[in-house]
């Protein structure tokens, strides 16, 4: 499905960062290593590599990946790029100084999996970083998944991400405008936490 969507020159959720992720950043220690999970065509990893990060991208899509490591190698960025399986995909455990997870929509039970190694594979004072759509972006239809179980909302993710102090998390309406796939009005969550 993923290789599919990205078959195509154009860029579906566009070239430039997330802008919650560009005005946060600051929250990760300059130079560090940021995993990008579901990092699709790689608009985040380009970004946090251009900003100095050490960057790791992975996606299921190797299409997806294969258009963001040109993109970066267009612009000597230095990016490791990894075609897996979020499923199986080990993050390891404290080897992250970030983790971000932008629109990284799973099955629920995939991402209590996913969001739980993402908060062990965090070192100290790593910080995870997310934004995702809640149920409430169904009545809106500009973006995101149509099965309700695949959204969030605050209280889903303070379960899913033991061992995390939460820095931010709130709930809000938004404009969103990402390439052709995330346009207009839309009820998102964002989600800056540490640990400790």
């Amino acid at each position: 499905m993923w290789n599919e969507k990205y078959a195509n020159e154009q860029f579906v959720y566009g070239t430039e960062p997330n802008d919650f992720l560009k005005k946060s950043s600051h929250h990760f220690v300059p130079g560090s290593r940021i995993l990008c999970i579901a990092e699709g065509e790689g608009r985040n990893a380009v970004w946090l590599a251009s900003q100095g990060f050490d960057v790791t991208a992975v996606d299921a899509s190797d299409v997806g990946l294969a258009k963001g490591k040109k993109r970066a190698e267009a612009n000597g960025l230095k990016i490791q790029w990894i075609h897996a399986d979020l499923a199986t995909y080990d993050i390891g455990r404290q080897q992250w100084g970030g983790i971000v997870a932008i629109f990284a929509h799973l099955p629920p039970t995939l991402r209590h999996q996913v969001h739980g190694n993402c908060a062990s594979g965090l070192q100290s004072s790593g910080v995870f970083l997310l934004e995702a759509y809640t149920p409430e972006q169904l009545k809106f239809k500009t973006g995101g998944p149509s099965d309700i179980t695949w959204l969030m909302t605050p209280e889903t993710l303070r379960q899913e991400l033991p061992g995390l102090r939460f820095a931010h998390l709130q709930k809000l309406e938004r404009e969103i405008h990402e390439g052709i796939a995330h346009t207009g009005h839309a009820s998102v969550v964002q989600l800056i936490a540490r640990r400790d």
